[in-house]
Order: structure tokens, then sequence, then C-alpha cells
């Protein structure tokens, strides 16, 4: 994927630990309290392996997003985008927004995992990948290679890295586009240029298929 898209980054893999089960031993902990995004940001740039748990997530309505915890009162409200980040005319709007948001059931995960998608010794529920315009075209030209058809980009500018490019394939199947939010264009190195691509592991093999059509064959080994 690396190779066929020229990315500059690698993709990271995202697990989601379910409630009752545990984090593999091997993997470490994350060493700070930082958001979803930026841990996504970091291991795509560094190469680092590491789970979070809802305590370490210092955005609670991304954690919330992922099913690590209950959405922040003021942001299931609205109130948040409304009167704090003055998103919306009214508050009704807002409201309205955040309830379509895609969020996982709440408390039905421990931990997230992340590791880029080359090196992770875990099985990912969700790669997500951060990269220009022109790759997110050949991204889903690849995905509908075998079978056709049209994507249906679902965002609101809202709960980016998490909701829609975690969240909403993780719930749907289906591959999410997103431009980023507020927070994640704020606290990660993300470019201006660049868009987040949300695949579902199960979806990886077509993808790869459709890249290697589309993009050109992958260099002998």
């Amino acid at each position: 994927m690396i190779e066929l898209l020229k990315l500059e980054t690698s993709p990271v893999a995202v697990a989601l630990v379910p409630e009752g089960t545990e984090v593999p031993e091997k993997i470490k902990k994350i060493d700070e309290s930082i958001r979803h995004c930026q841990m996504v940001d970091r291991v795509r740039k560094t190469g680092e392996e590491f789970y979070a748990t809802l305590e370490d997530e210092t955005c609670k309505g991304g954690a919330a997003a992922l099913g690590l915890g209950k959405m922040p009162p003021k942001v299931e409200s609205g109130e948040f985008y409304y009167e704090t980040l003055k998103h919306f005319k009214t508050l009704e709007a807002s409201r309205k927004t955040l309830e379509k948001i895609p969020r996982i059931e709440a408390g039905s995960k421990i931990a997230s995992i992340y590791a880029p998608l080359e090196s992770a010794t875990f099985m990912p529920d969700v790669v997500v990948i951060i990269c220009n315009a022109k790759q997110v075209m050949l991204l889903t030209q690849a995905i509908l290679y075998n079978e056709g058809g049209r994507l249906e980009a679902e965002f609101a500018g809202k709960q980016s890295l998490c909701s829609d490019a975690v969240a909403l394939p993780y719930l749907t199947g289906k591959m999410g586009i997103t431009v980023g939010c507020s927070g994640s264009r704020s606290y990660t190195g993300i470019e201006e240029s660049e868009l987040t691509v949300g695949i579902p592991v199960n979806l990886l093999n077509d993808l790869i298929e459709g890249l290697r059509a589309i993009a050109g064959k992958a260099p002998a080994k």
C-alpha cells in the first residue's frame, strides 16, 4: 500500500479491545495522555506500537466515539459546538448534528491499540490512512475495482479521526472518508492538504487488488 500509493507516512492499524478481554501483554501502554487523533498522527510518523485506555484520552468526545466511555454532556447536548466553538446558529442545529455522528456503544471497549500497519503485532479492526487528495482518489477507485458502484462519504467536520475514520468503518463495514475537524486540525501535524480515510480490515485484500490494478503492480520481491 505504501509503495502503490507513494505514502509519506504509514497507514495506522487500529484495534478496539472489547470489554471482557485483555490487551496483549507485549503491547506497551502509551507514555502520555493525548487525543486519539494525536495518537494516530504520532504512530504514522514514529512507527510506535502502543495502547490507550479512557484515562489516556484527553478528548473524551473522541474516546466516546470509540466506545471507551460516555459522551461528555456538553458535547452530547450540542452545547460545546454551539456555545463554545460557535459552529452553529442554534443549539438545535448543533444537537441534530451530534446525534448523527457514528459512535460505538459506550463502555463496550476497554482500550484502543495503535501501530503502523506494516509492523502491527495485532489484527486491526480499521486501518487509518492520512494522505493527499490524489491518494484518496486512488483508494476510492481501488475499493470499487471489484464490484463497482459509488462511495457515500459522510462527514460533518466534527469528530473526524475518531468517529468518521474509525467508528463509522467499524460499525458499517464501509470505507470512511473525512475532511478533518477543528481538534484534529489544531492538535496534530496533519497538513492542510491532507484528508483521512478509514478502511475496515475485511476490505484490505480487495483494496490491495484494486490498487495493484489501478496504481501499478507492486515491485517483485
